[in-house]
């Protein structure tokens, strides 16, 4: 069988393997692993370092297929892709002609162009993994839009399945519930306790962009401190935002409780995980709350704002704290909780529901999809 995959995941190109993001190369690996030949189709870096929270695919036969990395953000930008847009449209119809099923992850740029030509292919098996927000009530962007509205249409759009995080009771038969994975079965542990009078340890793993809000993250230990409550937070990720994180962090002399480790190996990340007592996203926007789900594995209580899944993730309250973006308002219901004596069975509650989802699970269920 031959797998073709359509993402907007930069890759490098390093002693004849090909790298990217981690914790999507991880995922990829297992989809792969039942397919004889991998077709990827995707933007390539001129820059081909590669560094810790990259990986390679494992399989033995991939064919890389570079697609342009754009946006629609400016005029000339969008005279670039019209000028772009015959080439790519060929290089898609010549990928999807020659493999057995095509692997959309979405939403992206290079993802919305396949899922136009994929039109053209009715008879070609179908998988999209539908990375962002499902929510059909939110506010996005009118390309997400649009390949959420074509990929789940039952009359353009033939033999697919859409993965999607949550359960959003869709009327399309293509939408399917999805739970992803980061750690083994073999990685689980036992319940520990925590003790919520001692310094309270927070971890926050994202990247450091304005959508992530680490910058509100810092204010809420910041303002936790100023209130009495002994706490300190553990920021792992890098991003456009680290000078101004750091600038905030000197101007305001909360070194001894914000420190930023810049991005890490996960092993790294579990360790300290298995010691805190909350793991904090207050994102504008998240897919899979990968770094949430993570947290709640090590038994660590997620703090998120109400976006995408997390309210079905954190059961409405009963396993999580659910923050509104807003440094006040946030630290309130921390401070609400932190006045309880719940606080063990919450983070028991959020270990439980974490650790039903392993990435033997995961594969089980990628394996289905791919052979069904």
């Amino acid at each position: 069988m031959t797998f073709a995959i359509f993402t907007l995941v930069q890759h490098r190109e390093k002693d004849g393997k090909y790298y990217g993001y981690a914790p999507y190369i991880r995922e990829m690996n297992i989809w792969t692993k039942y397919v004889d030949d991998v077709i990827v189709v995707a933007p390539k870096s001129k820059n081909n370092v590669v560094s810790a929270i990259d990986l390679p695919y494992d399989h033995k036969k991939i064919t890389f297929v570079e697609a342009p990395d754009f946006n629609i953000k400016s005029i000339q930008s969008i005279f670039r892709i019209l000028i772009l847009l015959p080439g790519v449209f060929y290089k898609m119809a010549k990928v999807m002609r020659k493999a057995d099923q095509l692997h959309f992850r979405c939403p992206s740029n290079v993802a919305a162009l396949a899922s136009i030509v994929q039109v053209f292919f009715p008879s070609k098996k179908k998988i999209t993994k539908y990375a962002g927000n499902w929510d059909p009530n939110s506010i996005q962007p009118l390309g997400y839009k649009f390949q959420k509205c074509l990929l789940s249409n039952t009359f353009f759009t033939k033999k697919m399945r859409v993965l999607v995080y949550g359960d959003w009771n869709s009327k399309s038969d293509y939408v399917t519930p999805f739970i992803s994975a980061t750690y083994f079965e073999h990685e689980k542990v036992s319940f520990n306790k925590r003790n919520f009078n001692e310094e309270l340890q927070f971890v926050f793993a994202g990247a450091l962009v304005i959508g992530k809000r680490p910058l509100l993250t810092i204010k809420i230990i910041e303002l936790l401190n100023n209130k009495g409550y002994k706490s300190k937070l553990h920021m792992y990720g890098e991003g456009d935002l680290r000078l101004d994180l750091e600038n905030y962090i000197k101007n305001n002399n909360l070194q001894d409780v914000i420190i930023l480790y810049g991005n890490q190996e996960k092993e790294v990340i579990r360790e300290r995980l298995k010691q805190a007592h909350f793991t904090i996203l207050p994102s504008k926007s998240e897919g899979w709350p990968k770094a949430i789900a993570e947290g709640m594995f090590y038994g660590a209580i997620p703090v998120s704002t109400k976006i995408s899944c997390l309210e079905w993730i954190l059961d409405y309250g009963n396993r999580g704290i659910l923050i509104e973006p807003n440094v006040e308002l946030a630290v309130k219901a921390i401070e609400k909780h932190l006045h309880k004596s719940d606080l063990n069975d919450m983070a028991k509650q959020a270990l439980d529901w974490s650790q039903q989802y392993t990435l033997e699970t995961l594969e089980s269920s990628i394996k289905k999809y791919v052979l069904e």
